[in-house]
């Protein structure tokens, strides 16, 4: 049977549970868990800075589980936040959370604090999205010149690292990399960057073998208590990259992305017709696009792992 067609199958807006709320985000709750964090991804999505009022399916349990399959392979790059993905585990280190582990269960990760750097980490691996646009109208990235003679979708050899500033709301600002040092320090900002390129290319190899083309991502680290640098927040998944099916990639056009594509294509084409301003609130999503956006979210998952999602509810 289908996932979609499973009516045992719920989407999961959001949770309210019983222990310190320390951040309610566009996607995830955090949860203060005295010496750990309870880091639960809904199944809300946004799109031009609005949260849509129908959520995704599965959506969150993709995030949370693409995230550890990152996490538990890349431990000789960086070691990461996770703690544990595995409800059991989860449950076993803090006996509190069963009552409730059916809101959480599969979409719930359990992570040590850190304290987070406020500068995004992006690498480019081909120039799409925002860094096409600033190359078509300048030849740069954040300022930077480029190579001349770039197309559309182009690979970029080597990928190249592109810091941002972290946005509370809105989009966040592409910098320079002297800019970033100014802001954590050369030391830290040359470790970020030789980390983030590692996981990207490390990332990329792997995924390559497995018909995706991971265009860009981004990563977040931050301090523990003991001043070691982690991989914070999630990784690699399709909201924090643009994942690409490699049977359809050719320079000089963007193929499509296996992630919230079908909800911009849609808003897109309202904008477009003079039907909606992007501005909240936003429209109602139809139910076919919910659905191919489910799963496009669920075949990333797939394709990596080459596995189907799990079923922890």
């Amino acid at each position: 049977m289908n996932r979609m067609d499973d009516p045992k199958m719920t989407d999961f807006r959001g949770t309210d549970l019983a222990f310190p709320l320390l951040r309610r985000g566009k996607v995830r709750e955090m949860y203060d868990m005295d010496d750990a964090l309870l880091m639960v991804a809904s199944d809300r999505i946004s799109a031009f800075d609005c949260i849509l009022p129908q959520p995704i399916p599965d959506k969150g349990a993709v995030l949370t589980q693409i995230s550890r399959f990152w996490f538990d392979r890349s431990g000789h790059v960086v070691r990461s936040h996770c703690i544990s993905a595995d409800p059991d585990e989860i449950v076993r280190l803090r006996p509190e959370l069963e009552e409730t582990r059916d809101l959480w269960a599969g979409r719930g990760m359990l992570v040590e604090k850190a304290e987070p750097f406020p500068i995004e980490c992006v690498v480019r691996g081909y120039i799409t999205g925002s860094a096409w646009k600033e190359y078509s109208d300048s030849g740069t990235l954040a300022g930077e010149p480029l190579a001349e003679g770039l197309v559309e979708a182009q690979e970029l050899d080597p990928p190249i690292f592109s810091p941002a500033t972290k946005a509370d709301s809105g989009h966040d600002e592409n910098i320079t990399f002297d800019q970033m040092k100014g802001v954590v320090g050369t030391k830290v900002a040359e470790y970020l960057r030789e980390t983030s390129l590692d996981l990207y290319i490390f990332a990329r190899n792997y995924a390559r073998e497995r018909g995706i083309l991971i265009a860009d991502t981004k990563f977040e680290f931050g301090t523990s208590r003991t001043g070691e640098v982690l991989l914070i927040d999630e990784a690699l998944t399709p909201d924090s990259s643009r994942f690409w099916p490699s049977d359809e990639y050719a320079p000089g056009r963007t193929p499509s992305s296996l992630d919230k594509q079908p909800v911009r294509d849609y808003l897109e084409g309202l904008v477009q017709a003079g039907e909606w301003d992007r501005n909240p609130p936003a429209p109602d999503l139809p139910p076919e696009i919910v659905a191919s956006t489910s799963e496009r979210y669920r075949e990333a998952y797939s394709r990596l792992t080459g596995t189907e999602l799990p079923e922890y509810r």
